[in-house]
């Protein structure tokens, strides 16, 4: 609309010459801005606000596929052409992705686990199939290494520790923590890749000791264990990537809100139906 480009550039060029330029009246201009919003303008100006409300919630991840679950679940009724249109117009996105790298110590002479898993990534019930990876995350004290244990049920992170060594103990702990939080029955299936931490014989006692069967992927199939892969690629997409740590401790504890602040509680899952994984544990009990 001509008087919409007009209020759009009154900045640069005064009212009065743009009328002019464009064959209108400043009368009708004026007249125009005083009729105020109308009915679409109002509803956008209202979504617009629950939209940056979404976003900053999300601080920053979500881009308009979750933000118009977070609306349907405030009880705003839209599409999510307009809730693009209106997070485009107000240059609001969704962080970027970015690669990163995973390593594994597979060269070794301890045993090696069969793959029982063999990518049956959907699982009934939790506790039932555990998976688990290592990544690393720099700091400027130096590298600090992430373990976690991922429920297959919900994907929820069910253990995870931070070591500034690689060592058999970080992998233990992750575990530890995992079977002191959900207490699973014997005949849990414990997936990872072939690391020497996992492959250790701290970490297989521990696994005896309380009945987990364990499996792992086959020689340099990322594919077998890519649950967890997964996951550190949306940790480092949606957290890691963006920030500059200082000390190993302030990783630390940027993780720790991410993990059991963020994702385990309020970050919606595509694989979930689009909740969270302890959102989506609860809803599977009831029903």
């Amino acid at each position: 609309m001509i008087y919409g480009f007009i209020k759009m550039h009154r900045s640069m060029f005064s009212v009065g010459r743009m009328c002019k330029v464009l064959g209108v009246k400043r009368s009708g201009y004026y007249a125009w801005r005083g009729r105020g919003l109308s009915h679409r303008q109002s509803r956008d100006k209202v979504l617009l606000e629950q939209i940056k409300k979404s976003h900053r919630l999300s601080k920053g991840i979500y881009g308009s596929p979750n933000v118009l679950n977070d609306l349907r679940d405030w009880n705003f009724r839209t599409s999510k052409k307009r809730v693009a249109r209106l997070m485009r117009e107000a240059g609001l996105r969704s962080k970027t992705v970015r690669r990163f790298k995973v390593t594994t110590q597979s060269k070794h002479s301890l045993p090696v686990a069969d793959n029982l898993l063999k990518r049956n990534f959907k699982v009934a019930a939790p506790n039932r199939v555990w998976v688990s990876d290592i990544t690393y995350i720099w700091t400027r004290e130096g590298w600090q290494y992430l373990c976690v244990v991922i429920d297959l049920f919900n994907r929820q992170v069910v253990g995870w520790s931070m070591n500034k060594r690689l060592t058999a103990e970080l992998a233990v702990d992750a575990l530890m923590k995992a079977v002191i939080r959900r207490r699973p029955p014997e005949g849990l299936l414990f997936h990872s890749d072939r690391g020497v931490q996992y492959c250790s014989r701290a970490f297989r006692r521990v696994l005896q000791r309380y009945g987990i069967v364990q499996s792992m992927s086959r020689k340099g199939d990322c594919w077998d264990n890519a649950v967890a892969e997964s996951f550190f690629g949306t940790l480092k997409q949606e957290l890691v990537h963006h920030e500059s740590y200082r000390t190993r401790a302030e990783a630390r504890l940027s993780v720790f809100e991410y993990i059991e602040g963020w994702y385990n509680r309020t970050r919606r899952h595509s694989a979930l139906g689009h909740m969270s994984p302890i959102r989506f544990e609860q809803t599977a009990m009831v029903a």
